[in-house]
Order: C-alpha cells, then sequence, then structure tokens
C-alpha cells in the first residue's frame, strides 16, 4: 500500500489498475521450463523501482483533512475519485471533527494536509473507536487418529472436491462417507507416523496469539480468531465469535501465502454464504487479503531459513534448492486463470534474488506434490523431479516447502519420509529440509504489519500498480475477490471425479466397470441356476 498526498489521485485505468482474474493469470509470470541443473532456473529481471512513500509507521504520514456537506473527516493515503463527494473509502467520516486530535497535527502552507507525527497517533487514528478483528484461514487437520475418519467425511462432503451431476447431488454425503471409510485405515498409518494428529490447529493458534502480541507492539489493539475449513475450530465457529464479541471491522487473511481457487477461493466461497445469510455480517465492514507471497519480511524469513539449513550440507554451495508446492488441477490455472501458478514462480523468483543479496547462488528448481484423482496436475511432479534430479547426478538437496507456513502431514510424512525416502533410492546422498515458518518473528511481525495495512481499505476495494512489486496485493470484500478470481469455479472439472456424463475418460470408465460387472453376476447367475442365455445358446453346456 503507497501512502501519497490526497491531492494527487489515481484513476483506475490511468496509472492504475485493478487485477481481475484475466490479467492474474500472466501476472508476474516467470518462463520455467522442465527441470535442469544449472546455476539458475529463473530468469533475471530488473526489480521494479519501490515507492518511496511506501508507509514505515516510524515516519510522518500525509493525512487530508476535508469536508463534505456538514460532514468533517479525515482521509489518510490514497482516494481513487476525483470528487471526494464520491468518495466510498468508509475511512471513518463523523459529523464532528475528530477530538483529541487536534494537538497531533500542523496547518502546511498549502492548509491542504496535515502531518501524523508518531506511531500511536496513527494507530489511534485507524482505530478510533473500532473494534477491530483479524480472522486466520487455513484448511484443517485431525487432531487424533479418532478424528481422521469424520474429516475425511468433511473433505469429500465438498463438492469442489467431489462432483457429482445435479441429478445425484442427493448422493453427496453417502459417497463421503463411503470413502472416507475406506479411506480411513490408510490416512490413520500416515498421521500415525507423525505423532497420532496434525499439529495445524496448535501451530495455527500460536500463529494467531503471537499476530495479536505483534498488533498490540504496534499499539492496534486487535482479536485474532481462527477458522479451519475441514475441521475444528470451523469457519462458522471463528464467525459465531466474531459476531459475540461485537467486531465492527474484520480483516480476513488466508494463511496461503499464494492465492488459489482451491485453498483460498474455498474458504472465501464458504465465507460468501455465511455473509450473504446474516444481517450483522452484511453490515460488518470488511476486507480480505487474498495473497501476500510478496511481502518483504515473507521473503526475509524464508531465505533466513534456505541459508540457515544450507549451512548443515557438507558443501553448502554445491547443494540444490527443491522448492516444493502443493499442487492444483492444471484446468484451474489453464481454464479458470487460477494465480497460483504465476504467484508460486514469481515468489520463487523473489527468494532468490534475496539469496543472491546473500551471496548464495545455488541452482534451484520448482515441483508440485500431493496430487490426487485421475485428472492433470500442475507439473513438474514433486516425485518424477526428484528421480529425474538423481538421474543426472544430484548429491545434494534441499527441500524448500514454500507454500506451506505451518508444519502438516504434506510436510512431516509426505517430504520427511516418502520424498527423503525417494531421494536417497534415486541415488541422491545428501537430503535436508528447511522447516515451515510457523510462529518464526520476522514473519509474524509481517503479517501484522500486512494487517495494519490493510485497515483503511476495511470496506473499500484497493487498486494495484501491477509493475511495482508491492507488499500489498489488491484487496476488497468476500464478493468482490469471489467475482474477480473465481467466477469460472462451477465450469471446472473436480479434483476427484467420481462420475461424468457423456463420452469421458471417466464415463469410460466406470461404464466399463458397470458391464464388467454386469457381465459377472449373469455368469454367476447363469452356473447356480442352470438357465439363462448362456444355457439356451448352448455355450455353458460345452464346459461340463
Amino acid at each position: 500500500m503507497w501512502f501519497q498526498p490526497v491531492e494527487d489521485h489515481l484513476i483506475p485505468g490511468e496509472g492504475s489498475r485493478m487485477w481481475s482474474s484475466s490479467q492474474a493469470s500472466t501476472r508476474g509470470v516467470i518462463e520455467v521450463g522442465r527441470v535442469e541443473a544449472g546455476p539458475s532456473h529463473f530468469p533475471k529481471r530488473q526489480p521494479a523501482p519501490r515507492n518511496s512513500s511506501r508507509i514505515n509507521l516510524s515516519r510522518t504520514y500525509a493525512i487530508k483533512s476535508c469536508s463534505v456537506s456538514s460532514r468533517t473527516g479525515l482521509c489518510v493515503g490514497q482516494c481513487y475519485h476525483k470528487k471526494f463527494s464520491s468518495c466510498k473509502c468508509k475511512l471513518g467520516w463523523s459529523s464532528q471533527p475528530l477530538s483529541g486530535l487536534r494537538h497531533h497535527f500542523r496547518v502546511h502552507s498549502s492548509a491542504s494536509e496535515a502531518v501524523l507525527t508518531s506511531q500511536s497517533d496513527f494507530a489511534k487514528l485507524l482505530v478510533g473507536n473500532e473494534k477491530i478483528g483479524v480472522l486466520l484461514l487455513n484448511l484443517g487437520g485431525p487432531e487424533t487418529l479418532d478424528d481422521v475418519q469424520p474429516f475425511l467425511f468433511n473433505l469429500f462432503a465438498d463438492p469442489d472436491i467431489i462432483r457429482l451431476p445435479r441429478l445425484f447431488r442427493f448422493l453427496q454425503k453417502p459417497l463421503a462417507q463411503f470413502i472416507s471409510v475406506v479411506r480411513a485405515p490408510k490416512s490413520k498409518e500416515g498421521y500415525a507416523s507423525i505423532g497420532g494428529g496434525s499439529p495445524l490447529r496448535q501451530i495455527t493458534d500460536a500463529q494467531a496469539e503471537a499476530l495479536r502480541k505483534a498488533l498490540c507492539d504496534k499499539d492496534i489493539p486487535a482479536k485474532v480468531y481462527v477458522g479451519m475449513r475441514y475441521w475444528h475450530p470451523f469457519t462458522e465457529e471463528a464467525i459465531e465469535q466474531i459476531k459475540r464479541d461485537g467486531i465492527t471491522k474484520l480483516v480476513v487473511l488466508p494463511l496461503y501465502p499464494q492465492f488459489s481457487i482451491s485453498t483460498s477461493g474455498s474458504s472465501l466461497r464458504l465465507l460468501e454464504g455465511i455473509f450473504r445469510e446474516d444481517e450483522y455480517l452484511v453490515n460488518m465492514q470488511h476486507t480480505v487479503i487474498p495473497s501476500w507471497y510478496q511481502r518483504e519480511g515473507y521473503i526475509k524469513a524464508m531465505a533466513t531459513l534456505i541459508e540457515k539449513e544450507l549451512s548443515m550440507f557438507p558443501e553448502p554451495q554445491k547443494a540444490m534448492i527443491f522448492f516444493s508446492a502443493h499442487g492444483v488441477p492444471l484446468a484451474y490455472v489453464e481454464e479458470a486463470g487460477d494465480p497460483y501458478k504465476a504467484e508460486m514462480e514469481e515468489c520463487v523468483d523473489l527468494i532468490m534474488e534475496e539469496l543472491e543479496k546473500r551471496g548464495i547462488t545455488n541452482s534451484c528448481t520448482l515441483a508440485y506434490q500431493s496430487r490426487v484423482g485421475p485428472v492433470e496436475w500442475l507439473k513438474p511432479y514433486t516425485d518424477e523431479t526428484i528421480i529425474e534430479l538423481g538421474q543426472k547426478g544430484v548429491k545434494s538437496l534441499l527441500a524448500v516447502p514454500i507454500s506451506f507456513v505451518s508444519e502438516h502431514i504434506e510436510t512431516l510424512e509426505e517430504i520427511d519420509v516418502e520424498y527423503k525416502e525417494l531421494a536417497l533410492e534415486s541415488g541422491i546422498k545428501h537430503w535436508g529440509r528447511v522447516p515451515a515458518l510457523g510462529c518464526e518473528p520476522t514473519f509474524i511481525t509481517d503479517l501484522a504489519d500486512a494487517v495494519i495495512e490493510s485497515l483503511p481499505y476495511v470496506g473499500a476495494m484497493a487498486v494495484s500498480n501491477l509493475e511495482a512489486r508491492q507488499p500489498l496485493v489488491p484487496l476488497g470484500s468476500v464478493e468482490e475477490l469471489l467475482a474477480a478470481y473465481d467466477s469460472k469455479r462451477d465450469e471446472l472439472p473436480p479434483p476427484v471425479t467420481v462420475w461424468e456424463w457423456g463420452w469421458t475418460k471417466s464415463a469410460e470408465t466406470w461404464n466399463g466397470r458397470a458391464a464388467m460387472l454386469a457381465v459377472l453376476a449373469l455368469l454367476v447367475l447363469e452356473v447356480t441356476t442352470g438357465e439363462g442365455f448362456l444355457h439356451q445358446w448352448g455355450i455353458l453346456p460345452l464346459f461340463r
């Protein structure tokens, strides 16, 4: 978010623009081919000049004092309307001048600006009499082995995971129950190997408390809530607590650094349904930070963890940095313009640039893990890439779980156990893994800054300059963001396809299975009864 004198207005389409779904698919795209061992796989680009007016809470800030009719208020940061009468920023207009703040300002010769001179004053202006809330969104995970089956049921009961034809939607929950019961034993083995359950809730709760303290240290009294998609505390539970606490301004912060319609988008769709049905939530101002992979604090925190783990190798400079991200179906990116792939590649580029500033020039590559179902997912796949690297003579590999900020089964079991074993079998002798960020101080502080920077936009839509690597990507309401990022979601194939009508691979597979079962049933009937078409045609008696 850039702060400028308010008379320097920007009009959407003139020097700034909003990130639409069509733009998202090309935003920050880096041309990356298949994995090749080499000095660098990501083209070098000159970073866009950073705006010198970037917010820094230790400095002074320009604030516009203006009047509309009989109302007097303060407008902080950019307003993208030529006339204040058309401003919809909702930045705290009041019928009377703000009391208690007069002594914080000095008048400039232009009589059009005032300067706020301390972090505390700035915080008071942002918060006022509002009750600030921050909602952290995450996937959720079973905390005990007994939780595994119901967790899987919640997962597969989501129509975005298993999509049935409209005629058979009533089978969604029975089918989810069947699949969850069948898959539970194997899943329990995985969770048992990492301690009997997912640590995701404990880590996310710790992150929420650390974020609350970081905001408090910056004079922003806020309550931080945790809402999980498929397990406790469910998003619905968090929303009920938000209502009980009387929150008036809410910042929604998905704990996914990069936006995808299958992660952040799924949680936003759930929120949209909750918001639409509740009068309190309809009137509550909110904004969403859809992704934050570009933020300086996040990039530096990741680089620091990588630098530390590299030092553990016998020859650090020869270790390849292996970024492993959670995969998404290819159709999400190619057909719906999901920005996930572009954001992931730019994120890797930014981390490598930060490492180069520290004198680390190791080669790197990016692959995608955790694919399920018969549809094609983003490539290259992590397991195939590990085998290829072993065949090409790579001996040292440092795995970096780039799309995860908390330890979960994907890091503790899939990477630490499955991929490590695969790497050693493929001829890679030295293996290391960067831990998830968790409550790393630089990371938490940066999240707090992201929340503070988003507060002026609560109830409004931010406009982003795509040429500049801003730390704050476009903000907006749940409804606005879904319209921009997720408009084609219903047209996409789900990750797990149970049935499709028409001449499709899925239909052919299931038709074949149905035909085989029918033939088998007829054979059993003929053999047990001694009657039927095969006996009438004289075929079965030949085998007597």
